[in-house]
């Protein structure tokens, strides 16, 4: 990944909006959807467009100050909530999208579940199989 082409500014915006990049940046689009941070910045993206609607419920609703600060909560709540509850079937279509396998995302769990068997063999002894 050293040789590893970034979008550029337009890129980006399209990407951002759904749009598909040139193969020829497929080991960027691999590392932003499964890479490190890959959860964090699907979050971030999926609430920054928000952030002019929280300033304008901040500035324009009256009242005391904690009333649009709960308007925001009944908004940001459930807002997060479906975020993180569809990430990976988002980020499943992104993959397809981009000509990637979509079951990279499952390749962190496997590994991971691959060295806790090595610890628990490493351990107790190999287990027999059945």
């Amino acid at each position: 990944m050293s040789d590893q082409r970034k979008p550029n500014f337009v890129q980006y915006l399209g990407y951002l909006f759904g749009r598909t990049l040139p193969d020829s940046m497929q080991d960027w689009v691999r590392n932003d959807l499964v890479g490190p941070g890959s959860s964090v910045r699907y979050v971030i993206r999926f609430t920054v467009p928000l952030i002019p609607l929280f300033v304008a419920f901040y500035f324009l609703i009256p009242g005391e100050r904690w009333i649009p600060l709960a308007m925001m909560a009944l908004l940001l709540l459930p807002v997060l909530y479906f975020a993180i509850a569809l990430m990976n079937i988002y980020r499943r279509h992104r993959l397809q999208s981009h000509g990637l396998d979509p079951e990279l995302l499952g390749e962190r769990a496997q590994k991971r579940a691959a060295a806790t068997r090595a610890d628990y063999e490493a351990r107790h002894g190999r287990s027999t199989g059945q």
